[in-house]
C-alpha cells in the first residue's frame, strides 16, 4: 500500500540529514542519479533570469544545477513536504551564499504557483503524490508560454518479470516506494496537459524523463 503524506512526511523526516550520501550509494547498482539529474535539468532549457519551481526539492541536490542556468538574476522556488529535507536545503543556500532561492514547506498539491513560470521541474518526488495529475495540470497553467515541466522519476518497466520488479522497489523502499505506485503515471499527466512530450527511458526503463512544453 502506498504511503500515507504523514508516513512519507516520517520516512524523509529521518533520512533527511544523511539523504545525499544516501542516495548515491545507488551508484553501487550502476544507478547514474546525479547524471540523471543534470540531463532533466538541461532539458529545462532555461533561461537567464528565469524564475523556476522545484517540486520535492528535498535537500537542493538539483539547486547548483539549476543555478548555472538562470544565473543571479532568477530565482529559484523549492518545493517540500517535509522541514527537516528543507533544512537540509537551507544549508545548501547559505553555504553557496545563494539570495535568490526560497523555500516552502507545502505538499505538491496545496502548493499555489506563481504566474509565468520559466520552467517546472520534479526528480523523484511526484509519483510519491497521489493527486500528481492536478499538480501538473496546475503548473502547465502558471508556466508561461514556451516553458517546460520536467518530471524525473521511478516506474514499473513494461514486461519486466515479477522478480526483477519486486528488485526494482526493494532498491528504493528506503525512499518510500511501494508496488502500488506503479498504478501511478505522471509521465501521462505531462502528456495530457502539455505539448511536444518526450520521454526517455533510464536504467532499463526503470527510471525515465518525461519533458512536455507550454504552447
Amino acid at each position: 500500500m502506498a504511503l500515507t503524506r504523514q508516513e512519507l512526511r516520517e520516512v524523509y523526516q529521518k533520512r533527511a540529514k544523511w539523504y545525499d550520501v544516501t542516495a548515491n550509494l545507488y551508484y553501487l547498482v550502476g544507478f547514474r542519479e546525479q547524471a540523471y539529474r543534470g540531463r532533466a535539468v538541461q532539458l529545462l532549457n532555461l533561461h537567464e533570469g528565469d524564475t523556476v519551481v522545484e517540486i520535492g526539492c528535498g535537500t537542493g541536490l538539483n539547486f547548483s544545477l539549476i543555478q548555472r542556468s538562470i544565473g543571479r538574476g532568477g530565482k529559484l522556488i523549492g518545493v517540500d513536504l517535509t522541514p527537516e529535507m528543507l533544512a537540509q536545503a537551507r544549508l545548501r543556500v547559505e553555504r553557496h551564499g545563494w539570495t535568490n532561492v526560497e523555500l516552502v514547506q507545502s505538499s505538491a498539491s496545496e502548493y499555489e504557483y506563481p504566474a509565468n513560470i520559466g520552467g517546472i521541474v520534479s526528480t523523484f518526488a511526484l509519483t510519491l503524490e497521489p493527486e500528481y495529475d492536478a499538480v501538473i495540470r496546475r503548473g502547465a497553467d502558471a508556466l508561461s508560454a514556451g516553458a517546460r515541466f520536467v518530471v524525473l522519476d521511478f516506474r514499473v518497466p513494461q514486461r519486466w518479470p515479477a522478480w526483477m520488479t519486486s528488485f526494482g522497489v526493494w532498491i528504493t523502499r528506503p525512499f518510500g516506494v511501494t508496488v502500488d505506485l506503479g498504478e501511478r503515471h505522471p509521465w501521462e499527466s505531462i502528456a495530457r496537459h502539455l505539448t511536444n512530450y518526450q520521454i526517455l527511458p533510464l536504467y532499463w526503463g526503470l527510471a525515465y524523463i518525461a519533458v512536455g512544453t507550454k504552447g
